[in-house]
């Protein structure tokens, strides 16, 4: 499993961690335990034969790697005085994605979003309640983070796009071509190359799948990425200007873009721009 970056949530001023694996959100149990009176733990949950009967069905659903042999083992000792299996032996002999226990200082037991749902009821009802609507509140602001960054990427790549074709317009292409639209494409490309060190076209032929789906080699590109090209798209409308040949250009816009990675290679965009209110989250780096 791949583990990304951690979020919280405060529930009733208990903070619960958030973790993305492999792009599904999982809850912290052990957080979520805090909540409850007396000395429990995760594995006197999953002591309860409705519990191991709820588990798996998730995994049924969700995870073709189950093991229903061990499980069926498992289940006909559940309800026995001395029947206790930890996360860590529910994992390994039944193959479960559902429940993952991590070490570390950021460790602890984790659950998918669905089954911490269901642990927060065996905490307590109204704590599941609590849980559920903070955790759609952090997807919402989640989805306002997404659309800021989108916008910014979208404003971004029209900047200079305006000065670029113009420059291209007016000192490159001919007053009587067939076909202007291969000015343009040969001068994007000239940028594409200088930044990405790839044509248009090598893009689409190294990324068939995303081509079909009418990406291009800038909607994969990041703001930091964005920025740049915006700027070589200044410079270079001052360059056709200056009535620079092709191979000069392309050898300051080539510099110009390392040196600018350079500086902004360490640059958070989004965490710059400034928040205004709780609808915007600004994601907080990697740990």
């Amino acid at each position: 499993m791949v583990f990304k970056r951690k979020r919280q949530i405060n529930i009733q001023d208990s903070i619960i961690a958030v973790k993305d694996v492999d792009g599904e959100d999982y809850i912290s149990l052990t957080d979520m335990l805090k909540n409850k009176d007396g000395d429990f733990f995760v594995t006197d949950w999953l002591r309860n034969r409705n519990t191991l009967e709820f588990l798996a069905v998730w995994e049924s659903m969700y995870n073709p790697e189950f093991n229903y042999g061990e499980f069926a083992v498992i289940k006909s000792s559940a309800g026995l005085n001395n029947f206790k299996i930890s996360v860590k032996e529910w994992v390994e002999r039944t193959n479960a994605k559902g429940i993952v226990s991590t070490p570390g200082r950021y460790g602890g037991t984790f659950a998918h979003r669905d089954i911490a749902f269901e642990f927060g009821t065996w905490i307590n009802p109204t704590f599941k309640l609590y849980l559920i609507k903070e955790y759609q509140r952090l997807k919402g602001i989640e989805t306002n983070q997404y659309n800021l960054e989108w916008n910014v990427r979208r404003v971004l790549s029209k900047v200079n796009y305006q000065i670029h074709t113009d420059a291209v317009q007016d000192h490159l292409v001919p007053k009587v071509h067939w076909n202007k639209g291969l000015f343009y494409a040969d001068e994007a490309d000239l940028l594409n190359v200088a930044l990405f060190g790839q044509t248009a076209k090598d893009w689409r032929s190294a990324n068939p799948n995303r081509a079909k789906q009418g990406e291009n080699i800038r909607d994969s590109a990041s703001i930091n990425d964005l920025t740049i090209l915006s700027n070589l798209e200044s410079y270079n409308a001052e360059l056709i200007k200056k009535k620079l040949d092709k191979k000069d250009r392309f050898g300051q816009l080539q510099e110009m873009a390392q040196s600018q990675i350079a500086v902004l290679k360490n640059i958070d965009p989004i965490r710059a721009l400034k928040k205004l209110d709780d609808t915007t989250y600004i994601e907080a780096k990697n740990e």
